[in-house]
């Protein structure tokens, strides 16, 4: 109960508190918790706090890459403290907190920061977001091949303190500079320290990629692979920085985020849910509610292009939700598992003939099922006396079982080839959401159904 208490105290305190007097509190908590406690404040209030903060814990905060607004935070603190903490700061760190700033702010830091520092952007700022350039760091340990094991160690001893990360060493070509292997530290330690750096390496080709390779394709190598840190090299093999495991992890998660309010029908949210604006939530909500809704629009004009029929046999307006949500349902399910299958290349565009052949039978074989219930629960009704769908009871169930055979079909078809369609335009296959598919299964689940009512049921109810 302490903890909880020790907790809700600070969070309160947050908002209102002297600067100074909350960095004292703060002091000796963890990065992790104290980023927790700023990201519920504004960017000058987190900005004063880290300035009273001991400029080790402060970098420490920054560092973390789920410290919101980084960019907003740095700007307002006085241009030399910024730049004497971008120094201290992981360089791949620092450029995504660059990268976000105005263009006036960013260019008086970069006078400022060390010259260290001002190569790492350098060398880091120009790659797009969606490239493994982007999220790698330059901060890495390399050794020249002809080193001896006791050499590497005592190097490593000698820099580590200034490295993000130390999981591999690199060997390089001592007179080209080329990436010859990737020694373990772990292999380093229970080596002969007399014996050379090779002769602890294992006998492959060291794993990298290009700085501009797709971002998913560096995350999909760390994941195969069970890498810590994947190599980044130029086209004559220079090792120019690496992708820490943790950066991946962090990227994934954002993006997953995204992508999980996607499928909800939104944009994704730049701010905890507590701390957006009402009218940015407003905004962020209501485009795709919209867009939606006049989707939807579609289905009211179909309903009324079979007004005729729904006079003639009412019954049939008792299936509707029962049918729409059937297509929609199969949809999402195809959709969802394309996405998923597109993200960790387990299918590629040119497969969607394929994913078409497997979808085809799949959706025949479902809505095959849900046919077999729906008609069962209309005969079970019936018989049982529970309702009276009339004197062609038996027709009636026939068009539940087969539309709903068309409709879950095409429901799985145009799920599991839409989001081939977004990714061959170049949009995230994400925005391929539940709703989005669900509205487009529902106006053609009506045209499906009342055109199946209307060959089966043809000289009895209609």
């Amino acid at each position: 109960m302490r903890p909880t208490t020790s907790k809700r105290t600070t969070r309160a305190q947050s908002s209102t508190a002297d600067p100074a007097a909350l960095a004292t509190t703060l002091a000796e908590r963890r990065p992790e918790d104290i980023v927790d406690l700023l990201n519920q404040n504004k960017s000058g209030f987190v900005a004063a706090v880290l300035l009273a903060l001991p400029e080790a814990k402060a970098v420490a905060v920054l560092d973390q890459p789920r410290l919101r607004h980084g960019a907003g935070i740095v700007s307002m603190m006085p241009p030399d403290r910024a730049a004497r903490l971008l120094d201290q700061m992981s360089a791949d760190r620092v450029a995504d907190v660059v990268r976000e700033m105005r263009v006036s702010v960013r260019n008086d830091l970069l006078v400022l920061v060390g010259a260290e520092t001002k190569s790492a952007l350098e060398s880091l700022l120009p790659y797009p977001e969606d490239c493994a350039g982007a999220i790698m760091t330059t901060e890495f340990v390399a050794v020249p091949s002809d080193w001896t094991v006791e050499q590497v160690l005592a190097h490593v001893r000698a820099v580590e303190h200034t490295r993000e990360t130390v999981y591999a060493i690199y060997v390089l070509d001592p007179q080209h500079g080329a990436l010859r292997a990737a020694v373990p530290l772990r292999r380093l330690i229970g080596a002969d320290p007399k014996g050379n750096v090779l002769g602890a390496a294992a006998d492959l080709q060291p794993l990298a990629i290009a700085p501009d390779a797709p971002l998913d394709e560096a995350l999909r190598l760390i994941s195969k692979y069970n890498l810590l840190a994947l190599p980044v090299v130029d086209v004559e093999q220079h090792l120019i920085g690496i992708v820490t495991v943790d950066d991946a992890v962090d990227t994934l998660v954002a993006r997953q985020n995204a992508e999980v309010q996607h499928f909800g029908g939104m944009e994704p949210l730049s701010e905890p849910y507590m701390r957006i604006g009402f009218f940015e939530l407003l905004r962020r909500r209501a485009g795709w509610l919209c867009a939606l809704f006049l989707a939807e629009m579609l289905t009211a004009s179909a309903m009324q292009t079979y007004e005729a029929e729904l006079e003639k046999a009412i019954v049939l307006s008792l299936f509707i939700p029962l049918i729409m949500s059937s297509g929609g349902n199969s949809g999402s399910q195809a959709t969802s598992l394309m996405i998923r299958a597109l993200a960790v290349r387990e299918v590629h565009l040119g497969d969607w003939w394929r994913v078409m052949l497997r979808e085809l039978p799949t959706g025949i074989f479902l809505g095959a099922i849900l046919g077999v219930l729906g008609a069962t629960r209309i005969a079970a009704w019936q018989l049982l006396g529970l309702f009276d769908y009339g004197l062609h009871w038996m027709l009636i169930a026939l068009t539940i079982a087969v539309a709903l055979v068309g409709i879950v079909t095409f429901g799985s078809l145009t799920g599991s080839i839409l989001p081939f369609i977004l990714k061959r335009l170049g949009f995230d296959p994400a925005t391929a959401s539940a709703p989005f598919i669900a509205t487009l299964v529902d106006v053609t689940g009506i045209v499906i159904y009342f055109t199946t009512a209307s060959v089966i049921l043809r000289g009895t109810l209609l």
